[in-house]
C-alpha cells in the first residue's frame, strides 16, 4: 500500500518525537544513576571518615571520642568554641627520618651559601656539612643543629625566606623514597584532621620545628592557616628597606617550642587548654600531660613508628625517642597508634 506524502511525514515526525522522548528518558535514568552513585560514595565516606586506618582499637577510640564530644544530648558534650586539638608536626604529621626535613633544608642552604662564608670550611658544624661528615654532624648534637638553622635562616626578610622555602620544597626530594617532601605527609593523620574539622574542631600545629618554615607548607599539606601554626622562632627586627617596611630574621633564637615549651606556647598563643593532643615522642609528653589535666573527656594519642618496610622503625633508631611518653601512655590509658598495625597505608602515594 502506498502512503501519501503527508502520512509519511507524519509517521517520521512521530518516530523522531519518540526517539527524543526515549533519549530523554535514558538521559534522566543515567542522571539518576549518577546521582545514586555519588550518594553511595558520599555515604561511604561519611560512614568511614578514616579509610586509611585499620578497624582497630586506636581508630575506634578516635571515632568514639569525636562522637561523644559532639553529641549535644550526651554527658561529654563540648561546645565548638572549646573543641581544640593540637598536633606535633615532625614524626606525627609527616616523616622525620633519616633527618628532620627542616634540617635537610638547612644543610642545602649551607652548601648554597658556602661561597659567601669561606670560614665555614674550617668551622664546625658547617665543615661537617660541606664534607658530608655525618659522624661529626651527629656529634654536634642539638646545639649544632640550632647553629646551622640560625645561620642559614637569618639575615633575610620573612618574605624572602618564604620564597626560598617554597622553591626548595618544589625541587627537594626525600633520599629514601625519591619523592618530594610534600609527599611525606601521613595520609591517616590528614584524614584525622579533616574529620576533626568537619566536627567543629579548631586544629593547631604545636611543634619544635621552625614556625616560619612550617608556615611555608602547612596550609598546602594539612590545611593549617598560618595563624594556627605554633613553633620555634628566631628573633625579628622591623626595618625599612628601599622604602618598604620588612621584618628581618636575626641570628638569635627567640623561643624553643619543645617539651615544657609546648604547653607554654599553647597557653600564650591559643589561650585555651586543648581537649585532644597528638604527638610521637618524649618531646610531646608535656603537651599531652597538659591536655590530659583538663576536665571532661580528653583524647591523648601517640604515633608509634613500628613499620620499617613502609616507613621507619624507631625502636632501632635514636631519633624521636618514645620511652617516657610511651610508658605514661600505657599507664594512663592514652591511645597509642602502631603504624604497622593500625594504618592501612601511610602515604597517599602507596
Amino acid at each position: 500500500m502506498l502512503m501519501h506524502g503527508s502520512h509519511y511525514r507524519r509517521i517520521l515526525t512521530l518516530l523522531a518525537l519518540g526517539g527524543i522522548v526515549l533519549a530523554a528518558g535514558l538521559w534522566v535514568a543515567q542522571r539518576q544513576q549518577s546521582r545514586e552513585v555519588l550518594v553511595d560514595v558520599a555515604n561511604a565516606a561519611e560512614a568511614d571518615p578514616l579509610p586509611s586506618w585499620n578497624d582497630t582499637k586506636a581508630k575506634r577510640s578516635i571515632l568514639a571520642f569525636v562522637r561523644a564530644v559532639t553529641d549535644q544530648n550526651g554527658s561529654d558534650y563540648v561546645a565548638p568554641a572549646a573543641r581544640i586539638a593540637v598536633f606535633d608536626n615532625d614524626g606525627t604529621l609527616w616523616s622525620e627520618q633519616p633527618l628532620y626535613i627542616q634540617l635537610a633544608f638547612a644543610l642545602d642552604r649551607v652548601k648554597s651559601l658556602a661561597p659567601e662564608h669561606p670560614e665555614w670550611r674550617t668551622t664546625q658544624p658547617f665543615q661537617a656539612v660541606l664534607e658530608n661528615d655525618t659522624k661529626a654532624l651527629g656529634a654536634a648534637g642539638v646545639k649544632g643543629i640550632l647553629e646551622l638553622v640560625v645561620a642559614t635562616h637569618a639575615g633575610m626578610t620573612t618574605d624572602e625566606f618564604e620564597r626560598i622555602g617554597k622553591a626548595w620544597f618544589a625541587s627537594a626530594k626525600h633520599p629514601r623514597f625519591n619523592r618530594p617532601y610534600t609527599d611525606l605527609a601521613f595520609r591517616p593523620m590528614v584524614e584525622l584532621l579533616d574529620h576533626l574539622r568537619a566536627n567543629g574542631f579548631r586544629t593547631y600545629i604545636v611543634s619544635g620545628g621552625g614556625i616560619e618554615f612550617m608556615r611555608v607548607i602547612a596550609e598546602q599539606l594539612y590545611g593549617f592557616p598560618p595563624a594556627q601554626v605554633l613553633g620555634s622562632s628566631g628573633k625579628l627586627r622591623y626595618e625599612i628597606r628601599d622604602g618598604v617596611p620588612v621584618m628581618v630574621r636575626l641570628p638569635e633564637l627567640d623561643f624553643f617550642d619543645d617539651k615544657e615549651g609546648k604547653p607554654a606556647a599553647i597557653q600564650k598563643f591559643i589561650g585555651q587548654r586543648p581537649i585532644a593532643a597528638f604527638g610521637n615522642s618524649d618531646g610531646d609528653l608535656q603537651m599531652l600531660q597538659w591536655t590530659a589535666a583538663g576536665p571532661g573527656r580528653r583524647l591523648m594519642l601517640l604515633v608509634d613508628h613500628t613499620d620499617a618496610s613502609r616507613e621507619y622503625d624507631y625502636r632501632v633508631s635514636p631519633m624521636g625517642r618514645l620511652d617516657v611518653a610511651l610508658t605514661e601512655a600505657n599507664q594512663r590509658g592514652w591511645t597509642v597508634v602502631s603504624m604497622k598495625d593500625d594504618w592501612k597505608r601511610i602515604f597517599a602515594f602507596e
